[in-house]
């Protein structure tokens, strides 16, 4: 760390260059990032300031031979431009070669992927939150989830109550606004529920409640093959995802694999935040503060409208600004807890204050239904020895949760 601070000064003389400056002085006089009125600025200006900055300071990070995060770069340059807090970046990994080369047990000490699981380090410590790119899943496809979940959601709703959520169909399928709540009070989403299928007994009493398989609308006609394969893709890249982060906590590669996360447990919530909400019910809070329950979550949003928000570890509230082709992904309170506290799980919300229906496609990978999760050991050893949380059973905790998250 000491190294990326002694780096500062050069960057420094890489914000007041003059191209970079007065291009960006440019925008930032040009448009405003809090105006009410219009969310394209708050989305157009992030992404124009990233891409060209992350650029510009990739190469000259380069030349100046600094090794420093080129989200904590970014950061610093922002910062010192005097830009708003919610412009400041999110952590970046190019997860390609851990996509490519994490299942070759002779790659495992590939220097490219060592630098992704260095990376990834990195972001789970500094933010929880972070970009992937690289992660071998086409921008077209993202796409195309996203817009037969628009047009799930576009339908009557007449139709969409056919795959009405119950407690008789184990809390899968669609929920209306505001039947979703975040501590106590009604969220201004509608969504579609889905889980990993549960036969009956499988688990005993332990997951009664959410027995049953997923319920999937007939229209659109490819609603349920598209996001079956969709869930498979995450579900493989979740998996690759967490054996790079196994690494970076100092474990063997499957750590979090067999009888903890072999037969991981998955859930798949289809949000659409709506702008024709009764004024009576409306508010500005499209998903309250939380904490995610599990490993790890893949957040596939609409690209034209920012929305989800972040606490960073000052307390600040900043934009996870849409990228094309990338998924938000974060860490949730299951790896907070198997790594000691070493990486923590991140506040989030969603603001729904747009003039635009929004979509947001969120895949969490979780334990195995029944696993007994407990600090392991080689971040116990790195912590102090003592383990800081008590042991869980991942089922239990989520069927408390699922039990109390809604009001029908």
């Amino acid at each position: 760390m000491g190294s990326d601070f002694m780096a500062i000064p050069l960057i420094g003389n890489f914000f007041n260059c003059d191209s970079f400056c007065s291009l960006t002085r440019f925008f930032l006089q040009r448009f405003r990032f809090e105006e009410s009125g219009s969310d394209s600025p708050n989305v157009e200006m992030p992404k124009f300031l990233f891409y060209s900055t992350h650029v510009l300071l990739h190469h000259f990070l380069q030349s100046q031979r600094i090794e420093m995060p080129i989200w904590m770069a970014c950061s610093f340059c922002f910062a010192n431009l005097g830009v708003v807090s919610s412009c400041l970046f999110l952590p970046f990994p190019d997860i390609g070669p851990l996509v490519e080369k994490i299942d070759d047990p002779s790659m495992v000490n590939d220097a490219d992927l060592l630098e992704v699981v260095r990376m990834l380090d990195d972001a789970c410590k500094e933010a929880g939150f972070f970009y992937v790119k690289g992660h071998g899943i086409t921008e077209s496809l993202m796409k195309e989830v996203r817009d037969v979940t628009h047009k799930f959601f576009q339908l009557p709703y007449e139709e969409k109550l056919k795959i009405k959520m119950t407690p008789q169909s184990g809390y899968r399928g669609y929920q209306r606004i505001g039947e979703n709540v975040t501590k106590g009070k009604p969220d201004m989403h509608e969504a579609i529920d889905c889980y990993t299928p549960i036969r009956p007994g499988k688990y005993g009493d332990l997951a009664k409640p959410m027995e049953g398989s997923n319920l999937w609308p007939e229209n659109p006609s490819n609603f349920e093959a598209l996001l079956e394969n969709y869930i498979n893709l995450c579900r493989d890249l979740s998996r690759k995802i967490m054996r790079g982060i196994a690494l970076a906590l100092g474990g063997a590669i499957d750590a979090f694999e067999g009888e903890t996360a072999g037969d991981p447990f998955w859930v798949l919530r289809l949000i659409g935040y709506p702008v024709d909400i009764p004024e009576e019910q409306r508010t500005d809070t499209g998903c309250g503060a939380h904490t995610d329950y599990g490993l790890l979550t893949l957040v596939n949003q609409d690209d034209d409208i920012c929305a989800l928000e972040v606490q960073n570890r000052s307390g600040e509230w900043i934009y996870a600004t849409p990228i094309p082709g990338t998924f938000v992904c974060n860490i949730g309170d299951m790896l907070k807890v198997w790594s000691n506290g070493i990486y923590q799980s991140t506040l989030h919300r969603v603001v729904n204050n747009s003039p635009r229906y929004r979509v947001s496609v969120a895949f969490f990978y979780e334990s195995n239904f029944d696993a007994a999760i407990e600090p392991v050991q080689f971040c116990r050893e790195k912590t102090g020895g003592a383990a800081k949380y008590d042991k869980v059973v991942y089922g239990e905790h989520l069927v408390k949760k699922v039990l109390t998250n809604f009001v029908m």
